[in-house]
């Protein structure tokens, strides 16, 4: 205030207008998991919170995909599932159970077969057995963004090379995230490469954090064993689901069932080098190309160069068994270290020996030229491929979610319900579900509704469910609600700090009333609020004798209640049909 004591003209500014509320970001997920590396120029980003915004910033911070291979196995003929091959595919980390559980254990799920291949004029079937950790952080990642993902946070709690995912890695993870106020939700995708009990203990945590610990963020859950149909050997699956999650705080998570197909993964981004025992697949190719390598006499010259070529090709692929990484042929170490252990004193010379016959690595372009000519020649490679492929691209759904989140929140509002609406990327779910399938889903006695992705005749695969685990309330049953709710009070109450410790007198109430009022007024006109008029949508209460008695202000409160009458989707549209007189 100006010291009146020079005599002049002095101009005195007042504020007008009340300030205005802030609406906080609404779709800024932080997903939690394992990466190539973790690294900003030299700086270790392992454990830490890291904000991106795309995939290529992803790559730059915490490199590619994981460098998993499979061995292509065959599969007893009595053991051969009667699932379809499409269902295969959840997974033997996500399907099986812990190995110290077995005795509680439910009936193990049937072997799955991935495809069936003709050998000698049987269809026999084969299996992909992962060698290594299927981390699904990074193909989460691809997924999100083809699904509208924007701005995001990644938490990486450990590397592949880590050989395991850890319960205790994820839950720290999750609690790095106290510190950041931005995310909004919350999604692990690895949790479901754990054994059943550590992925709930993971998902409890979860909700723990975004209901309990933070109250302004919402969890994105995957079923655990979501591959599978309810009714297949091994127990329900959702049932499994339900008894895990717990019942507290289920009103800030959903669940989404089942997993899906996807095609994040192409054909260009797979050839021979994601197989360990390239042994199995040349004899298989062998055996397909049996009247190519051995022709019928007379034998002519063309047919005796076709042959040398198709045997060099074959060469090539079993002398380059693990390329990428350098290792020796299998059985190679054992035949080197098996001297040694017998005390042979030549041990090192053999060694030198085998070290010396094994082949170099093979570069790039010469993989490549290898993979083109193995699809020109062989249709056994090409479907081998086709079914790894197939194998890889199975995903849990959470990622995808996080991303419609994302593109709903950016066209419609955090208060369209982010339903009935397709997902990019992905090609069919991989359980069917029907009308009365979708009963227990939805509308369950326990109120733990998960919610159905779904596939239409000439819609594609849509997202048919819109409800919190919560749905047993009226109050929170639908994730819209729940996600409006958390955008009003951060926003609010980011901007009521601005009057901590002024005066608590009417001059503020008035100005803290006025400011809340002209923010709930926009979320009206945008749809986010229902009523004719605002007054029918919200009221707001503050001052003495409304929310606040004189001992309140002699405690220093200020108290302000606000009422809002927040849009719910409509879930069933009831069409009523009777016919009448007829009148002229």
């Amino acid at each position: 205030m100006a010291q009146y004591k020079t005599p002049g003209v002095y101009v005195v500014e007042q504020n007008a207008f009340p300030n205005s509320v802030v609406e906080v970001a609404t779709a800024v997920p932080a997903f939690i998991g394992y990466t190539q590396f973790a690294d900003n120029k030299g700086t270790p980003l392992a454990g830490t919170p890291w904000r991106i915004s795309s995939m290529a910033e992803f790559l730059m911070y915490f490199g590619g995909p994981p460098p998993t291979t499979y061995s292509l196995d065959a599969v007893a003929a009595a053991k051969a599932p009667a699932k379809p091959a499409a269902d295969a595919a959840a997974g033997d980390a996500a399907a099986a159970p812990a190995a110290g559980d077995a005795a509680a254990a439910p009936p193990a799920r049937p072997v799955v077969t991935d495809l069936f291949i003709g050998v000698q004029g049987a269809r026999k079937p084969f299996k992909f057995t992962p060698q290594g950790i299927e981390y699904l952080l990074y193909y989460s990642m691809l997924l999100f963004f083809q699904n509208g993902g924007g701005p995001c946070y990644i938490v990486s709690v450990g590397t592949y090379d880590s050989g395991s995912v850890s319960s205790d890695d994820l839950i720290k993870g999750i609690q790095s995230l106290v510190k950041e106020q931005e995310p909004t939700m919350v999604l692990v995708p690895d949790a479901v490469r754990l054994s059943r009990q550590d992925c709930a203990s993971v998902q409890k945590e979860m909700l723990m954090h975004c209901g309990y610990t933070m109250r302004n963020r919402f969890a994105i859950l995957d079923v655990f064993g979501g591959a599978w149909d309810r009714q297949a050997p091994g127990g329900d699956c959702i049932t499994d689901f339900r008894d895990d999650v717990g019942s507290s705080f289920l009103d800030f998570g959903a669940g989404y069932y089942p997993w899906v197909n996807t095609s994040i993964v192409t054909e260009k981004d797979l050839d021979f080098t994601k197989l360990s025992n390239l042994d199995q697949l040349q004899a298989l190719i062998t055996t397909e190309l049996d009247s190519v390598l051995n022709p019928p006499a007379p034998v002519s010259p063309a047919a005796q160069a076709k042959a040398a070529q198709v045997k060099s090709v074959l060469a090539k692929l079993t002398g380059t068994d693990a390329a990428k990484t350098g290792a020796a042929p299998a059985g190679a170490a054992d035949a080197a270290a098996a001297p040694a252990a017998e005390g042979d004193a030549a041990a090192p010379a053999k060694a030198d020996a085998t070290a010396a016959a094994k082949p170099p690595a093979m570069t790039k372009a010469a993989i490549a030229d290898l993979h083109k000519t193995l699809s020109v020649i062989s249709a056994v490679y090409v479907q081998v491929l086709q079914a790894l492929q197939k194998k890889i691209n199975l995903m849990p759904p959470a990622a995808g979610m996080a991303g419609l989140y994302t593109l709903v929140d950016n066209t419609r509002g955090v208060w369209k319900a982010p339903a009935n609406i397709s997902l990019n990327g992905v090609v069919s779910p991989c359980v069917n579900i029907s009308n009365a399938d979708q009963e227990d889903l939805n509308v369950p006695t326990t109120g733990k509704s998960v919610n159905a992705i779904r596939s239409f005749i000439g819609e594609g695969v849509m997202v048919w469910g819109a409800r919190t685990l919560d749905g047993n309330s009226l109050d929170w049953r639908y994730l819209s609600v729940r996600r409006t709710m958390i955008m009003i009070e951060e926003s609010l109450r980011l901007a009521c700090k601005a009057y901590v410790f002024e005066p608590n007198t009417a001059n503020t109430w008035v100005t803290i009333k006025s400011m809340v009022r002209n923010f709930l007024t926009s979320v009206w006109k945008r749809g986010g609020l229902a009523g004719a008029s605002p007054d029918d949508a919200f009221q707001v209460f503050v001052g003495l004798g409304e929310t606040m008695t004189g001992e309140d202000i002699l405690e220093g409160m200020l108290k302000v209640t606000v009422l809002v009458a927040v849009s719910r989707p409509a879930e069933f549209i009831e069409l009523t049909f009777q016919q009448q007189m007829q009148k002229s």
